[in-house]
């Protein structure tokens, strides 16, 4: 009888692999490392759908917890795939249909956009930062198309007046890039520095 499979290792392989790709998993490894304990526990030696199942309804939850589970492991299966081939990838609808939770993106035309900066200098409280920072990250991201995380982790230090650049940090795949500002974004920025102060 072949000894039990190490899942926790595999999982925390399976986590670097991923991170190496330029992941961030913020909800996924949880999950990954409960599966690990529960496989362990049984003594598994591969990755089925039965298992999946047991390990999906083990824990309390509706199906649609148990459909957020199966995504979480499919990846998962997948990597496994490629060590063992006996692995079986769960199909996406083991749970009922499968449904996509990612919305259609909706690109705002410059109409839209104006009405929604203004709109964010009404926000409460009216002479408070909150306004200010709201449409200065909406102007932003509108006029430089970078991610919401990257907009919210900027500091003071990443931005260079003088040259007209931001310098974005720890991007996807961990690198740094630098993003050339307009003159406007430039003076918008700068206001915004001195309403800080």
């Amino acid at each position: 009888m072949n000894a039990p499979l190490a899942w926790s290792s595999l999982v925390e392989d399976y986590l670097i692999y991923r991170h190496s790709l330029g992941f961030v998993l913020r909800s996924h490894p949880s999950p990954l490392r409960q599966f690990a304990t529960f496989a362990e526990q049984r003594r598994e030696n591969r990755l089925t759908i039965a298992l999946v199942i047991a390990w999906a309804r083990s824990m309390p939850g509706l199906a649609g917890s148990w459909k957020f589970r199966l995504n979480v492991l499919r990846g998962f299966a997948k990597y496994l795939l490629r060590f063992d081939p006996a692995t079986e990838i769960p199909p996406n609808n083991l749970f009922g249909p499968a449904t996509n939770h990612r919305r259609t993106p909706h690109i705002f035309t410059d109409k839209e956009l104006v009405a929604l900066m203004d709109a964010a200098v009404c926000l409460d409280p009216p002479k408070g930062l909150r306004p200010q920072t709201c449409r200065t990250i909406f102007g932003l991201l509108a006029s430089t198309g970078l991610r919401i995380s990257e907009a919210l982790n900027l500091t003071c230090a990443d931005v260079d007046f003088d040259c007209g650049v931001l310098t974005i940090r720890e991007t996807k795949f961990y690198k740094n890039r630098i993003v050339p500002l307009a003159p406007g974004v430039v003076a918008s920025l700068k206001s915004y520095a001195i309403a800080q102060s």
